[in-house]
């Protein structure tokens, strides 16, 4: 695969929590998941580390495991992630630090898939409709909870108030059976990532989208997923991610997109197949 990426933190200066890394036959894009502001996490490390480290032995496993699936080899991630935390850090914490994960690798002639949470994964045919793999994980009481969050000011104390009670809410479902599943802690969580395998021949490439970066198709509207391929095909990832600041800072209220965020963490790959 030869694959382009770009990145962005929600704001100039600021960490970015979003990680993505590639070989010429794997890739890994994932979106960390941290505690509501002025709350803790039972993590003396934070999101960031955690991200960083569950991508890079995600990517080795990916690379050295052929033996495993894309999903076993993000639940050995898992394991060794957590087994870096150490004896302070609370894994059982609901806030622990999570990342929703897209795992891709070349296998014979075929490409292999796991997709966990709302990072999304959206193949590029040769011929045909583009297909999205990803945020698929129905949490009716988050969404009702979102819907608050957009119905108040932005920088307002109701808009913050209405974002802590939806991460509150979400992390309290989490990896439960009773909401999302994200990887965090528990190994488990890989075997419900949505899996597949796709003939290399049919494809034209991939994108992988943190969902900072999916809000070009999927919030703003700025065009359809065969416009966003033909976008990162032709003038690269970083392209798409500056149209998207550029749509979000023409809404700096959040009036034409409610939204949550004025901005987001934002990274997006893209890869061409052989």
């Amino acid at each position: 695969m030869q694959v382009e990426m770009a990145g962005e933190p929600q704001h100039p200066g600021r960490e970015s929590e979003d990680f993505a890394a590639a070989t010429p036959e794997a890739l890994v894009l994932l979106d960390g998941s941290g505690p509501p502001a002025g709350t803790e996490s039972g993590c003396r490390h934070g999101t960031a580390w955690y991200v960083r480290r569950l991508g890079v032995h995600l990517l080795a496993r990916l690379t050295d495991r052929a033996d495993r699936t894309a999903a076993q080899c993000l639940a050995d991630a898992i394991a060794e992630t957590a087994a870096l935390h150490g004896a302070r850090c609370d894994l059982a914490h609901p806030d622990t630090p999570a990342a929703t994960v897209v795992a891709v690798r070349r296998s014979g002639t075929a490409l292999e898939y796991a997709v966990l949470g709302d990072s999304l994964l959206v193949l590029h045919p040769r011929a045909g409709e583009p297909r999205v793999v990803g945020d698929d994980q129905p949490f009716p009481a988050g969404e009702l909870l979102r819907r608050q969050v957009r119905e108040e000011a932005p920088g307002s104390p109701e808009r913050a108030a209405a974002l802590t009670r939806y991460a509150l809410a979400v992390r309290a479902a989490r990896n439960s059976g009773h909401g999302p599943w994200i990887a965090a802690a528990l190994p488990r969580a890989a075997e419900h990532a949505r899996t597949g395998t796709v003939p290399l021949a049919g494809l034209r490439g991939l994108a992988a989208l943190s969902d900072g970066a999916g809000r070009y198709v999927d919030l703003l509207g700025l065009g359809g997923w065969p416009e966003a391929l033909a976008l990162m095909a032709g003038s690269g990832p970083g392209e798409l991610l500056a149209r998207v600041r550029a749509a979000e800072a023409s809404d700096p209220r959040c009036e034409r997109w409610p939204r949550g965020k004025v901005r987001d963490d934002a990274t997006a790959v893209y890869a061409r197949t052989p």
